[in-house]
């Protein structure tokens, strides 16, 4: 049986991402070191070490919905303006930029999640456990648990991918370093969707009515 602590283990050994981890142990029957072999020859067990290295060339993705209601930017870091213009960098870029419209993240990582934000969470976790006739003594591992959830909603790295919800964001983003040869970082983002934080446009056409009615 591939348990938790074991792919935890591995991740902290190799660097790779968890189903990487998870996926080697099952292929090895939970051998960790023939696990940590396959991952070096996959290549993706070099992710980790590649991390550190200065990522300042990259690109610009622009994305915009089908129907125009909803835009994205995001700039994908890299190491060489080369790999910048490669086929695989552009479409990995594209799928970043696709993720943040579909899934509406509000930060990169959890570690970009302001303080403030973060106690008023657990503050609403807090009292909706208690409101549930939670006891007491599990309420604080119950909030624990519900903000690990509420990271993989907001947080781009730690959100399900789209187009493979067995995979985080960071996983892919692990891949496409093992594969690619290069640190890769997703820097920021910016989403606009239409009239987002405007009021109904039936709530001006009712104003404007009533503006003729009265005059």
């Amino acid at each position: 049986m591939i348990t938790a602590a074991m792919v935890k283990e591995l991740r902290e050994r190799t660097g790779a991402g968890m189903m990487e981890c998870k996926k080697a142990l099952t292929e090895k029957n939970g051998n960790m070191e023939d696990a940590v072999a396959y991952l070096r020859e996959k290549g993706l067990a070099a992710a980790a070490k590649k991390a550190g290295r200065i990522a300042a060339e990259g690109r610009v993705e622009a994305y915009i919905h089908g129907d125009g209601r909803i835009g994205v930017l995001v700039e994908i870091n890299c190491e060489t303006d080369f790999v910048a213009k490669t086929d695989n960098y552009k479409a990995l870029c594209r799928d970043i930029a696709m993720q943040v419209a579909a899934a509406k993240p509000e930060y990169v990582k959890r570690e970009e999640v302001p303080t403030e934000a973060l106690e008023k969470e657990k503050e609403i976790l807090r009292a909706q456990a208690l409101n549930e006739g939670k006891p007491e003594a599990i309420v604080n591992k119950m909030v624990d648990g519900r903000i690990e959830k509420y990271y993989k909603e907001v947080c781009l790295m730690e959100q399900a991918f789209i187009k493979n919800p067995d995979k985080t964001i960071k996983d892919v983003i692990n891949e496409a370093v093992a594969t690619i040869g290069e640190n890769i970082s997703i820097r920021r983002f910016v989403r606009f969707e239409m009239g987002e934080g405007l009021e109904k446009r039936q709530d001006d056409f009712a104003s404007e009515v009533m503006a003729e009615m009265n005059k």
